[in-house]
C-alpha cells in the first residue's frame, strides 16, 4: 500500500491538472460494490488532503471530484441492486460476501435513510449499503437526497486530516521528514480506529433483538 500511495503522491504531483479527475475516479471506484472493499479510502484521501494542504494541488477541483465520483458510485451501486434484486446476493462474485451483505442488510433495516448517510463512512459496510438500499427498493428520490448529502459531508471531512497535518507541519520547521511521516501516520491510524469503533457500534445496535420469553400469569 504504501508503493500505492507514493505512487499517487507522484502522479499528482507531476499531473495537477489532471487531480480533480483522478480524485473522482477513486472515490468512484471507492464507492462501487465490491471494488470499494480493494481501496484503502481513508489512507488515499488522506494523502491527497496532504497535497492540498501543502499547496501541491488546487482544493476545489479534488473536493469537486471526491464529491462527484461518490455520487456517481452509489448510484451504480443502487441500480444494479435494484436492477438485480436480492438474488444478487446469490451470483457470483457477491456469493462469497453474503455474510457481509446481510449484516449490511440488518444496518439498513434499523437505521433505512440514516444508514446510507452514515455508511459512506465505515469501511467494513461502505461499498455494500448502496446496493442493499437498491435490493430492497429503497425510494429512488429518498436514495438520492441521502447520497448526495452524504458525499458532500464525506469529502471534507475525509480531506481534512491530511489538510491539517500538512499546514500544521508547514508552520513546524523542526519537524524533519521522519517526524512528518510519524504524525500522518498517527492522524491515519487514529481515523481507522475512530472510523472502525463508531461502526462496530452501530452494526452492534443493528443486530436483531431477540424476543423476550412470554410470561404466563396463574388464571
Amino acid at each position: 500500500m504504501e508503493t500505492f500511495l507514493a505512487d499517487l503522491a507522484d502522479t499528482m504531483r507531476a499531473h495537477q491538472a489532471w487531480a480533480g479527475p483522478l480524485v473522482a475516479l477513486i472515490s468512484f471506484g471507492e464507492s462501487l460494490v465490491l471494488v470499494g472493499l480493494l481501496i484503502p479510502a481513508t489512507a488515499v484521501m488522506l494523502v491527497i488532503g496532504g497535497l492540498v494542504g501543502s499547496g501541491v494541488i488546487e482544493p476545489v477541483p479534488v473536493l469537486v471530484g471526491a464529491v462527484v465520483g461518490a455520487i456517481l458510485g452509489d448510484v451504480v451501486s443502487y441500480g444494479l441492486g435494484r436492477w438485480l434484486g436480492p438474488g444478487i446476493v446469490h451470483r457470483k462474485p457477491l456469493r462469497r460476501y453474503r455474510h457481509a451483505v446481510a449484516k449490511t442488510r440488518l444496518f439498513f433495516r434499523r437505521y433505512g435513510f440514516a444508514a446510507v448517510v452514515i455508511g459512506r463512512f465505515l469501511g467494513p459496510i461502505r461499498s455494500t449499503v448502496p446496493l442493499v438500499a437498491g435490493m430492497m427498493a429503497m425510494n429512488h428520490t429518498r436514495f438520492q437526497i441521502a447520497n448526495v448529502l452524504s458525499a458532500v459531508l464525506w469529502a471534507p471531512l475525509m480531506l481534512a486530516p491530511g489538510w491539517i497535518g500538512a499546514r500544521g507541519m508547514a508552520q513546524m520547521d523542526w519537524l524533519g521528514g521522519g517526524h512528518m511521516l510519524a504524525v500522518l501516520a498517527f492522524v491515519l491510524v487514529a481515523t481507522g480506529v475512530g472510523t472502525a469503533l463508531f461502526g462496530k457500534h452501530l452494526a452492534r445496535r443493528a443486530k436483531p433483538r431477540r424476543p423476550r420469553p412470554a410470561v404466563h400469569t396463574p388464571s
